[in-house]
């Protein structure tokens, strides 16, 4: 049987009862062209049949709709809080013009990012995201080194997602403290400790059922909108700045053009610098593929909620870069405030006490629902990546809750990483800052890698979904890639040079991604090159233009032992031999 070519109409059942071929699918599937899927457990929907032929049996309820999954991922990319934590780097490194030019310039090329990104979740809804994508359309052979890279440093960037959002939240609430209390100064274990406890109550919301998660986020994300709403209106609205003898906004020719010195760099570079906040705050638009497979319609409202994210989150983020632009008195005074918080000596510069504690207070709740967000959707990628095999352990972390059926093993295995990642608070400013740089260049890599394979290398092996780019495809994705290889070393420049430049003003994004990463390649070198072939299919399938004739994955039911089927053969395998030998006699 090695010379078969693939049978068509030999597949899953639908709801509707009409069979579909694996060919028929809007996907581009790990399984080859005569890889036919079984599901022998119940009738498949739509959503689950696109499923089993991407080679993953349906484990997760499909609860979340395009409002909901948009939710999710709006709350990750949780604008207020986002900026309020990374303004140190967007008004530091080059003042006023870099946030409202830096913003603008980066917005634009992170749609085209995004929109790339959305083509490949609309043919590829899977949990594994950007991993299952590199690996599908990679060349040939290169398949398996393109997943091990694009998984590691995807992960490594949503695993210090919620520790970086709960320590930007533990040193507000201190910070909040601070104010009401003049004599009171933060320590360094005390925001330790408040980030565990934070850490502790997000992996508690996110290892309940999924509508209940779905719920909490949908709530959370809506807070975040009006939230940012109020804010964008109440700075300009209530500022004291004339009650300090100066003019209600700052004049535009200052706000565009006069620059603030943070980096021994030409003011260009300075601005490319700034980046790295609008990055980091832009990040979370990824996480609707994650939560692919508990999407309802996901090959549409996945990527949907992609681009939605990305421009509504670059819109109203420029609108909120315009206001404090426009109204900042004195940046050397907001960055070297004893708060140890930019965004609380920010509004206490501009506005009332009273007032300005209000907004902190928003900034505190939006940003709990933001760190909640980015626990979700980095134990889904944790999940997806143990199911493959990836991690020690893998069969204990991939493993779904039978009564939540959420991965609540994924949950607490990132919650205590992050906690031990939280240690970097003990190693000042510069240290913990790392959390929020190694998110940026860690996602931007994986962005890149399946984004320039499907751009540049692909050929005609990418079978685009119902949501694409046309003609337009190569086009953004081109930008994107371009946009993202620049960035990259960007992000990690010190701001200081030469004799100025010291251990305590290093910038430490090279080494606390470069090593993992580097670890990551060697282990492949050594050892994982042996053993990873990248995304393991967990459902049934017959294998057509291969010698013989075998079933290859694991078998329904197979996956809490751990143990491959490959070579058995079942009464429901028999039955469809059978209707083969028909079909080709």
């Amino acid at each position: 049987m090695a010379n078969l070519e693939p049978v068509r109409g030999l597949s899953v059942a639908s709801a509707s009862g009409r069979k579909k071929s694996v060919a028929e699918a809007p996907v581009t599937s790990v399984l080859k062209g005569g890889e036919v899927p079984i599901y022998c457990e119940r009738e498949l929907t739509a959503d689950e049949e696109i499923l089993v032929a991407l080679g993953y049996k349906p484990e997760f309820r499909r609860e979340f709709s395009l409002w909901t999954t948009f939710c999710v991922s709006f709350a990750i990319l949780g604008l207020l809080p986002s900026f309020a934590s990374t303004l140190y780097y967007g008004m530091g490194y080059a003042g006023r013009p870099g946030m409202v030019w830096g913003w603008l310039i980066a917005m634009f090329f992170i749609q085209c990012v995004a929109m790339s990104m959305a083509e490949l979740c609309s043919s590829m809804p899977t949990s594994g995201g950007l991993y299952y994508a590199a690996a599908v359309l990679a060349p040939p052979g290169y398949g398996p080194l393109a997943a091990w890279l694009t998984g590691w440093s995807n992960w490594l960037g949503q695993v210090t997602c919620a520790p970086s959002v709960d320590y930007a939240l533990s040193a507000m609430l201190l910070a909040g403290a601070s104010i009401t209390h003049p004599g009171y100064v933060p320590q360094n274990y005390q925001i330790f400790l408040l980030t565990i406890l934070i850490m502790c109550i997000h992996g508690c919301i996110s290892s309940m059922p999924t509508r209940w998660i779905a719920n909490f986020n949908s709530f959370g994300s809506t807070f975040n909108i009006i939230a940012l709403f109020i804010v964008i209106i109440l700075i300009p609205s209530s500022t004291n700045r004339q009650s300090q003898g100066l003019p209600r906004f700052t004049n535009s020719s200052t706000v565009w053009g006069e620059f603030y010195a943070g980096t021994d760099y030409a003011n260009g570079v300075a601005i490319l610098m700034t980046f790295v906040a609008v990055i980091w705050t832009m990040s979370g638009y990824d996480a609707p593929f994650h939560l692919s497979e508990e999407c309802s319609n996901a090959n549409i409202a996945a990527p949907r909620a992609i681009v939605l994210t990305s421009g509504v989150g670059g819109l109203f983020g420029w609108f909120l870069q315009l206001v404090v632009a426009y109204t900042v008195i004195d940046i050397e005074l907001v960055l070297g405030s004893d708060l140890g918080q930019p965004w609380a000596s920010y509004l206490l510069q501009v506005l009332p006490q009273k007032t300005a504690l209000a907004a902190l207070a928003l900034t505190i709740i939006a940003a709990f629902s933001m760190g909640q967000g980015c626990m979700v959707s980095a134990s889904r990628v944790t999940f997806a990546y143990a199911r493959d095999g990836c991690f020690p352990c893998s069969w204990w972390i991939s493993r779904v809750n039978r009564r939540t059926q959420t991965p609540v093993n994924a949950v607490w295995f990132n919650a205590i990483l992050g906690i031990l990642m939280t240690l970097l608070i003990f190693g000042g400013p510069l240290a913990a800052g790392a959390l929020f740089s190694i998110g940026a260049v860690a996602a931007f890599v994986a962005f890149a890698i399946p984004i320039f394979i499907r751009v540049f290398l692909v050929g005609d092996r990418f079978r685009p979904g119902p949501w694409n780019l046309g003609r337009y495809s190569v086009y953004i994705g081109s930008a994107a890639c371009v946009f993202i290889f620049l960035m990259v070393p960007i992000l990690m420049l010190p701001s200081l040079t030469r004799s100025d430049l010291s251990a305590s003003t290093m910038n430490w994004t090279c080494l606390v991604y470069g090593g993992p990463m580097l670890i990551v390649i060697i282990h492949w070198i050594i050892s994982a090159h042996k053993w990873f072939k990248g995304p393991k299919v967990n459902i049934e399938h017959h294998m057509y233009g291969r010698e013989g004739d075998a079933v290859n994955g694991k078998r329904v039911g197979d996956q809490d032992s751990g143990h491959s089927s490959a070579g058995s053969v079942s009464k429901e395998d028999r039955h469809f031999d059978s209707k083969l030998a028909a079909a080709l006699a």
